[in-house]
């Protein structure tokens, strides 16, 4: 790695915002000056794009692999959210993201997972308690209490809640927010216990709820949910209190682009540049406190090459002073991972997916949404044949089950509308946030082979389709490969094309899928123990 060099552009200078000819001199993997003078290079040198929030367990690929692809769209660290490990493995699984990630020159900044489990109305595989959380602020790793999804225990200021945020507080470390639909007061009241982020607005009037209470607002644009849309018309009215996160992002979509997509998108809307770069360069390094160079003199050398300001495309990435990626290609190397996991249930029998019919002439339905984590309540006429309900391709209401793959139980079985699978059935082991197996199909066969694929693989995702199968194995936690992530995200590209051609019109049918599993996120959800309403946080039945 060269110690001491130079690179000359058009530097553009967020915090004084503006753009000028000149040289950044490095030494040492930190800048060491900055020189006003005249260059013939074209392309601009900026800070590095910094994910707000991101669950690196969705990419399905192990925090090493995660970084050699997104270093190639110019980001230069995440702020990264373990709590899918989290709810698998428990503190082990924390340890393991922060270590693998130690091992690339790549900034991860990891939060003490707030919520594991999520709630008490399904089986998780581990517990992170109070006393786990403080063991986990005193790494310097670890920069924030992740997102404390129990919004009406911070309402009501519940003692485990409040207990928790108090660590966060005293070890001077921010508190993230996750709380859908929460407006008014309420949000202002969310807000005073403690949370400083929200990610989950849907609307832009929730956000200014949420902005007025002194929250900053993460514009979210992940492979499941896709908020920008609706929320980048508040950035020119708080362009310090906004970021930019992905959330979840498939390995296919990680492949394609991360945060430089966000960015090209408002520069592409006529959004200033210099307020479009402060929400994804420097106002996540200044609320988080991290430890990422912003193109100043003795920062960290952590900044990029772009071509122009109209394409925005990634020439070159650098980390403390390292060339990570250049010209499209990533220059991390490959390495091998450890396989950590925690997988315990037998496999199962069509059988055991029926649902027995009732005298009832309709059923509730989990009502999905392309684009969004947030479902409906539906209704539905049962299709009935032999004294069982079945999935109905007609009617797009198919037969939908959660097996818990911590315990030998029996799965929980309900249904759900807009998944469009005509035929066969998919099944995946990420499944929000206690990553037990969910799947959904049009009949008990298939939905049991699918289950089988993966409890067999200890871990992966399937689909079935008659003769045909597929399976992309996760062996990390059940979530997670530890394989060269361009190979995985071929491997999901081609399973996620099957499920299409199956029927499915669902941009991101298996992301999709991971979310119906989210209690947390309203209205109707499936958990292995049954159907949930999140709206009044209680169990519901099917009829």
């Amino acid at each position: 790695m060269q110690t001491d060099f130079a690179v000359s552009g058009r530097i553009i200078d967020i915090h004084n915002q503006e753009i000028f000819e000149g040289t950044v001199q490095v030494s040492n993997g930190r800048i060491k000056k900055i020189v006003r003078e005249a260059t013939d290079a074209t392309h601009y040198i900026l800070p590095g794009f910094v994910d707000a929030h991101v669950h690196v367990e969705s990419s399905m690929l192990v925090p090493r692999e995660f970084a050699r692809l997104a270093v190639v769209h110019g980001t230069v660290a995440t702020v990264s959210d373990p709590h899918e490990i989290g709810n698998v493995l428990g503190l082990k699984g924390v340890e393991y993201m922060v270590e693998n990630g130690k091992e690339v020159p790549f900034k991860f900044y990891f939060g003490a997972p707030s919520c594991v489990p999520a709630t008490p109305f399904e089986t998780a595989g581990a517990e992170i308690t109070a006393a786990d959380i403080e063991q986990l602020f005193k790494r310097d790793e670890i920069k924030y209490l992740a997102e404390m999804m129990n919004w009406p225990g911070a309402l009501n200021r519940d003692p485990s809640v409040m207990e928790k945020i108090e660590l966060a507080r005293r070890y001077n470390k921010a508190v993230d927010g996750h709380a859908p639909g929460l407006r008014g007061e309420q949000a202002a009241q969310y807000a005073s216990a403690g949370i400083t982020t929200d990610h989950e607005c849907f609307t832009a009037d929730e956000a200014l709820d949420k902005l007025a209470a002194g929250m900053k607002i993460l514009i979210r644009e992940g492979s499941a949910a896709k908020n920008f849309e609706a929320l980048i018309g508040l950035l020119p009215l708080y362009p310090n209190e906004m970021m930019f996160c992905s959330d979840d992002k498939h390995p296919d979509n990680l492949v394609e682009g991360h945060i430089n997509l966000l960015v090209k998108r408002a520069l592409s809307k006529g959004h200033n540049l210099f307020q479009v770069l402060q929400a994804a360069c420097v106002n996540p390094v200044q609320h988080y406190k991290l430890e990422v160079g912003l193109l100043r003199e003795n920062d960290a050398a952590d900044f990029i090459l772009a071509d122009n300001l109209d394409n925005f495309n990634v020439q070159a990435t650098y980390i403390n002073g390292e060339l990570v990626a250049a010209n499209g290609a990533t220059r991390i190397a490959f390495g091998h991972s450890e396989e950590i996991n925690n997988f315990h249930t037998a496999p199962k029998q069509p059988a055991q997916f029926q649902v027995l019919a009732e005298e009832a002439n309709r059923i509730r339905v989990i009502e999905a949404f392309d684009g969004q984590l947030i479902t409906k309540e539906a209704w539905a006429a049962p299709k009935v044949e032999s004294g069982n309900i079945v999935s109905d391709t007609l009617q797009d209401v198919l037969k939908i089950t959660v097996v818990n793959r911590y315990q030998n139980t029996a799965p929980a079985v309900a249904f759900i509308k807009n998944t469009g699978l005509q035929r066969g059935a998919i099944a995946s082991s990420v499944g929000h946030d206690s990553h037990n197996i969910i799947a959904v199909g049009v009949d008990d066969e298939s939905i049991a082979r699918a289950v089988n694929l993966i409890i067999e693989a200890k871990g992966g995702v399937s689909a079935i389709d008659g003769e045909q199968e597929q399976l992309l194995p996760l062996p990390v936690a059940g979530i997670m490969s530890a394989a060269d992530g361009y190979k995985v995200a071929e491997a999901y590209s081609a399973i996620d094309k099957m499920s299409k051609e199956m029927g499915s019109k669902l941009v991101s049918p298996f992301m999709t899928l991971s979310f119906m599993a989210l209690l947390v996120i309203p209205s109707l959800k499936l958990s292995d123990k049954g159907l949930f309403n999140g709206d009044t946080f209680e169990f519901v039945p099917v009829y």
